[in-house]
């Protein structure tokens, strides 16, 4: 059932009791607090009532910014602390996998270095991840010559915030410490948020890459013509005087 469940993207709980006469239950009294029981004492022989499956729903616009990511060519991996078919399920709801690897954490974290560079490329699901398997997948992608950029909005995501290139927490549901380690912070807490700051960052470095191809194109051309002709010319005179070449510039 349990597997059932995580198949539907639903996080599983289970439900169980038992009824004491007092508490804390006679021999379960905790060493370090007399008015507290020691759970692990406790936690025996109970009664098993329900299970229960409760879903995070994928926030609208998140399937659509996805793709539109991989339109970008930005690869989105999703890297979760769920089991693997939660995650896998999830993950197939938004579109980020897409028949690539899925791998839990403690394989991660054990895989040789040769190995882990052979996976990376196809890596798009990482579950019951830890915070050092985080900052491994960031450092390992920035040493393959990737630019990463790393969303989180929790504590233990801090470690990989501060390795990436660039760190989005959020502005609502994060900690201080992901606000801290983040270059960014989104305001409304929405992945589709990041691709309009990937827009943005592409149409300014576009618009500079553009001028300076312009600038540098009429700017080295009207040079050139300025040299050359004065030096065929007997009188060292060149085709445009510094009053044309100051228009041109103007001009343009």
């Amino acid at each position: 059932m349990i597997d059932s469940y995580a198949r539907q993207s639903l996080r599983t709980i289970a439900l169980i009791s038992k009824d004491f006469k007092q508490w804390p239950p006679v021999g379960c009294v905790s060493e370090n607090d007399p008015s507290q029981a020691n759970f692990d004492d406790v936690l025996k022989e109970m009664t098993f009532n329900g299970l229960v499956g409760i879903q995070d729903p994928v926030r609208p616009g998140v399937p659509e910014a996805v793709q539109k990511c991989h339109f970008a060519g930005v690869s989105v991996r999703m890297v979760t602390g769920d089991n693997v078919v939660t995650a896998k399920a999830i993950a197939t709801d938004c579109g980020i996998y897409t028949d690539g690897t899925v791998m839990e954490g403690p394989v991660f974290r054990n895989l040789s270095e040769a190995k882990m560079k052979e996976v990376l490329p196809k890596l798009q699901v990482l579950a019951r991840s830890s915070p050092e398997d985080k900052r491994i997948l960031v450092t390992q992608l920035r040493a393959l010559g990737e630019i990463v950029a790393v969303t989180g909005d929790g504590t233990n995501d801090g470690p990989a915030l501060k390795a990436a290139d660039i760190g989005f927490s959020m502005g609502i549901s994060g900690t201080e410490v992901a606000k801290e380690a983040s270059a960014i912070i989104l305001m409304d807490d929405n992945f589709a948020s990041i691709l309009t700051a990937l827009m943005w960052g592409r149409a300014v470095n576009d618009a500079v890459r553009k001028f300076l191809q312009f600038q540098i194109t009429v700017n080295i051309t009207a040079v050139l013509i300025t040299f050359v002709s004065a030096v065929a010319n007997s009188n060292m005179e060149p085709v445009l005087t510094a009053v044309q070449l100051l228009w041109i510039n103007l001009i343009m």
